[in-house]
């Protein structure tokens, strides 16, 4: 079982890093739209790693409740759960966006 002090250390660790993951992706979405390609492709690798680092707390959380509710869900745990969703969310849409982004200035440059 995991401590209260444990756990909000790693749901604070999970809204940590799903929010970098949210950051670098509006960063790399603000490099297309200024036409910084060389700055895009870091900024959407670095969300993807804190996008990583954030899915394998959950899964970890995940683990330790075994389906059996062993883990409590209090309103900071739902709050991190909603930092992941939407970070994912965002940078799966930020990644059309570029692409967008990407075939509007080849069509510009022809």
């Amino acid at each position: 079982m995991i401590s209260g002090e444990e756990l909000e250390s790693t749901v604070m660790e999970l809204i940590i890093n799903a929010g970098e993951s949210k950051s670098c992706a509006m960063e790399a979405l603000n490099a297309a739209k200024a036409g910084k390609w060389d700055e895009v492709d870091g900024f959407l690798a670095a969300s993807l790693e804190a996008s990583k680092r954030a899915h394998k707390v959950q899964t970890a959380l995940i683990g330790l409740d075994e389906g059996e509710g062993k883990v409590p869900v209090n309103l900071i745990m739902v709050h991190a759960q909603d930092h992941i969703m939407t970070a994912m969310l965002a940078k799966d849409m930020i990644e059309e966006m570029i692409d967008i982004h990407r075939k509007l200035a080849a069509l510009h440059k022809v």
